[in-house]
């Protein structure tokens, strides 16, 4: 189990190398459940570090980790891990079926007009690109039942009408995806 960090002391490679130790080499995760952090927009990152910090996000590992630091640690976490190569999109072949769903129900809720037409998120928006896909589903599931916090209500608000069949196509998708 890692710890906490001290609020000063370790160096920045070192907190860094504690964060792919769970999030994977070049932050891309070969965990179950765990997210690639690779290529997501350091605001968006800074943002998340910082609910985790406040416990305003409740995971606790990530809460431990995060427990001590200052605000311009977690910028330069941020900043750090925004540099990492993008995730790989998953590699085996794409069932056209559930593609094409999972484009319609994008378009449909405009999904990528805030991820960016090539999921590639911006400012607080995260990257989808790539992504683990058990990680988008239970992230998705989350924001629909309420038990992921966000900074905004529009993640609710989209996927109120989406049900759980939509919800593993548009993983599948998102995880397929450069």
């Amino acid at each position: 189990m890692v710890s906490a960090w001290p609020a000063s002391g370790d160096t920045l490679e070192a907190r860094v190398a504690a964060c792919l130790a769970c999030h994977g080499e070049k932050g891309q995760s070969a965990v179950p459940d765990v997210p690639s952090l690779g290529a997501q927009p350091a605001f968006y990152l800074l943002i998340q570090l910082f609910m985790f910090r406040e416990r305003m996000r409740v995971v606790e590992v990530m809460n431990r980790m995060t427990q001590g630091l200052s605000d311009d640690d977690l910028r330069s976490l941020a900043d750090t891990i925004a540099k990492l190569p993008s995730p790989p999109p998953a590699g085996d072949p794409a069932d056209p079926a559930r593609m094409e769903r999972a484009q319609a129900l994008i378009e449909q809720h405009r999904c990528n007009f805030c991820h960016n037409r090539d999921y590639s998120g911006e400012q607080s928006v995260p990257r989808l690109a790539g992504q683990r896909e058990d990680y988008l589903v239970r992230a998705l599931r989350e924001y629909k039942n309420n038990t992921r916090r966000a900074y905004d209500a529009s993640m609710a608000d989209v996927l109120y009408l989406i049900n759980d069949e939509q919800i593993l196509d548009l993983a599948y998708f998102l995880a397929r995806v450069r």
